[in-house]
């Protein structure tokens, strides 16, 4: 079974290239080989490749620096899926396509169900959301995964500047107002492994998180307490208007799994269990480049 992967080097594509790496018929490609924000080079790359599947890893995350670029961002977000999802359909491909907890604008109290309206508040969940759409109204089989608050031990993300904001700094200011699942890279990649498994998986919207939630603040709290660090700083809560981004946040970005867990039988980890692992991994890396 041949498989393509794309955003080779993000989060949840590295992770993917870990657990695919001694694969001879996995294809990993990024922005060289298969540039996302230029149609004809997705075209090419998938035709020279004819998978039977596609797992879409790249994207465009800078969340904040895509109301200065919506260009860009709808382009490798929206216009992307949309090609991929063409050429998947040629090929009787399955497409596995991730999107965002950003696609809903964060008001409603409860845990989020994929039957529920989605209003993006910004640039970034308007391009998610347009290339779910792309994608759903595609003649492809696909899977399209909704996950949130992705972190891992590579990359740019909340934990790797959390600590190393720690270790300079004795007081943190982290906001508290915002509610959602930290999801890491590698349970993500993990699990997607097992749908690739899995024969006839039926096609649709799904979410797919750690299971629980926790503030901005509290996950920060967390990753110092697990974290081993020789002096930990003081978290300070604070609300999102005393910390103002380019980007509106929803407040509340935690999605029900249950969907999820009923179609293919299994949940991921807790986001505090994720936390652990992502973590004791990092300290085997340190450990291992140490000797």
């Amino acid at each position: 079974m041949r498989i393509l992967i794309t955003g080779k080097n993000g989060q949840v594509g590295t992770e993917l290239s870990r657990l695919y790496h001694s694969r001879q018929d996995v294809v990993l490609t990024g922005r060289d080989e298969c540039d996302l924000s230029n149609e004809q080079s997705i075209r090419d790359t998938v035709r020279r490749v004819k998978p039977a599947v596609i797992l879409n890893a790249g994207a465009y995350t800078a969340v904040d620096q895509a109301e200065k670029e919506p260009g860009l961002c709808f382009a490798i977000n929206a216009h992307a899926p949309r090609v991929l999802a063409q050429e998947a359909a040629s090929l009787d491909a399955l497409l596995i396509h991730y999107s965002t907890d950003y696609v809903f604008n964060g008001e409603k109290a409860e845990p989020y169900l994929e039957t529920d309206p989605i209003s993006p508040v910004n640039v970034y969940g308007e391009s998610k959301a347009a290339g779910e759409a792309a994608i759903t109204e595609s003649a492809t089989r696909f899977l399209v995964l909704r996950t949130s608050w992705v972190y891992g031990a590579h990359g740019k993300n909340f934990l790797r500047t959390m600590l190393r904001l720690g270790a300079e700094r004795p007081e943190l200011r982290v906001v508290d107002d915002q509610l959602g699942a930290p999801t890491s890279a590698a349970a993500i990649a993990s699990a997607t492994v097992r749908l690739v498994e899995q024969s006839g998986a039926p096609a649709g919207i799904y979410h797919m998180t750690a299971a629980g939630s926790t503030s901005w603040c509290g996950f920060a709290r967390a990753i110092f307490q697990a974290g081993g660090l020789s002096s930990q700083p003081r978290v300070q809560p604070i609300a999102s208007s005393d910390y103002p981004t380019p980007a509106r946040r929803p407040a509340n970005s935690v999605l029900s799994n249950d969907k999820f867990a009923h179609a293919f039988g299994f949940r991921l980890l807790t986001w505090q269990q994720q936390l652990n692992e992502v973590l004791a991994g990092m300290q085997v890396e340190t450990a291992m480049r140490a000797n």
